[in-house]
């Protein structure tokens, strides 16, 4: 029992308390430049959280044999050998989400978010747990970029998925598009993100009672004082 709520916590902590673009703040890049439309946002994401799982899957099996010297290198060619799989078969099957993603795509290889799992938990864990981290990391990251996706793609274009929503309702926001409202959509997701991980909240009381050192501080007083 516990070993099946280890893994659901494995699994779930990458969605919304460690979610690594809103939490971690990792894989920006591609983040801001694919969002333009949600399904160039599905597209980088399963990408991503398949060269995720099984990068992890491979590396935490490795993680005894792989010299600690050549760890990263060794990790980077593990990655890079996923990402090719998965860019031959975009090209083969959705040439139209190749182009869309265009450069991003085959930098998956250093996205941070991919070699950070492998050095901080793959490679310090069994396989399962690794397969678990990546594919929670895999999903935060998709539902992230999706909801960015369908935020600059409803305000920006007034569809999503291509399906007109806004259409005689009200104007394309163009600004949603570009760099600027990418940015401005990225930082209210952070601060929706916090909110909803109870972080940053202001404490439930201030002052020289509730600090454990209060009792020293009034006596340096009193002898101050004398």
């Amino acid at each position: 029992m516990d070993g099946k709520k280890s893994l659901l916590q494995e699994f779930t902590k990458g969605i919304i308390k460690e979610n690594p673009v809103l939490r971690l703040v990792l894989g920006c890049c591609a983040t801001l430049a694919v969002t333009t439309a949600a399904s160039n946002a599905i597209g980088m994401g399963a990408a991503t959280t398949f060269v995720l799982v099984c990068s992890n899957a491979v590396i935490s099996l490795l993680r005894n044999v792989i010299p600690n010297k050549v760890r990263i290198p060794a990790f980077i060619t593990i990655i890079a050998g996923f990402v090719t799989i998965v860019q031959m078969f975009i090209k083969a099957f959705s040439p139209a989400l190749d182009t869309a993603l265009g450069v991003f795509l085959p930098l998956i290889v250093v996205n941070c978010i991919i070699l950070g799992r492998a050095e901080m938990f793959a490679s310090k864990n069994k396989v399962l747990p690794s397969i678990i981290d990546g594919l929670g990391m895999g999903v935060g990251f998709t539902a992230a970029m999706l909801a960015m996706g369908i935020i600059r793609e409803l305000l920006g274009a007034g569809t999503v998925f291509g399906l007109p929503v806004l259409s005689g309702f009200m104007e394309p926001i163009i600004i949603f598009l570009l760099p600027p409202g990418g940015f401005f959509v990225f930082g209210m997701l952070i601060a929706l993100s916090g909110k909803l991980s109870k972080e940053g909240k202001a404490p439930e009381s201030t002052g020289c009672a509730h600090c454990p050192l209060a009792a020293s501080c009034s006596k340096i007083a009193e002898k101050e004082g004398k």
